[in-house]
């Protein structure tokens, strides 16, 4: 009997560690990430870690092009003098990656928003002024690269007082590479503004390669 006893009270041990040892195991913790800790790297997808250095590299890059095209054109110490800034219809993130980017569309939109809205010389349209005039003409943010759109596009904007002077698009592609135990892709962001006085195009891109694999070892060996 003492030994059936002794029995049951080790397996109910044992299982009540058991139990304890999956709460822990299924446990999440976090803590706040201060300004200058480095983001997380994702190993599954992108994240924060390749969004953020494009955004900056592409807007920073194509907005200074376009300020120089400026201050070429306007009068010696016209940029000094209040010079009103120049509105940016930002019409939208689009994904031609091999990944669904969820909830980071939102946010690769806000951030160019900032970038942009930071400048000297530019300033964005109102996100919601943007989807208004879009339903208003019955367009979808693709259909803007046909001119006829564009100036249909334009005029509704204009008549709702919301008129800009370049229209700007985002595209997210990717290139992907496979080992046998590792792989690669190489995540792009390309910012395209239009000039609607000109017509005139221009294009900044920037790229980022990530490595994905099983092995930690491997990784650091790359």
């Amino acid at each position: 009997m003492e030994r059936r006893q002794f029995l049951v009270t080790v397996i109910r041990g044992t299982a009540i560690a058991s139990l304890a040892a999956v709460g822990c195991r299924g446990t999440q913790h976090a803590k706040v990430m201060s300004a200058t800790t480095p983001d997380l790297v994702g190993n599954k997808a992108a994240g924060a870690e390749t969004w953020e250095p494009l955004i900056q590299t592409t807007v920073s890059q194509l907005l200074g092009r376009e300020m120089t095209q400026i201050a070429e054109i306007l009068p010696a110490g016209h940029l000094e003098d209040n010079h009103p800034k120049k509105r940016i219809c930002f019409v939208g993130v689009e994904n031609k990656s091999a990944e669904e980017i969820g909830d980071f569309r939102e946010q690769i939109y806000q951030k160019i928003d900032t970038c942009v809205g930071q400048s000297e010389m530019f300033d964005m349209v109102t996100r919601r002024a943007v989807e208004a005039g879009l339903h208003a003409c019955q367009l979808r943010p693709d259909d803007l690269f046909v001119p006829a759109n564009r100036r249909k596009f334009a005029a509704t904007m204009e008549q709702s007082d919301t008129p800009f002077d370049y229209l700007m698009y985002a595209t997210i592609t990717s290139g992907s590479t496979s080992g046998t135990k590792s792989s690669q892709r190489d995540y792009m962001l390309t910012l395209e503004l239009i000039d609607m006085a000109s017509g005139r195009s221009d294009k900044e891109s920037a790229e980022l390669r990530k490595a994905y694999s099983k092995s930690k070892l491997a990784l650091h060996n790359k």
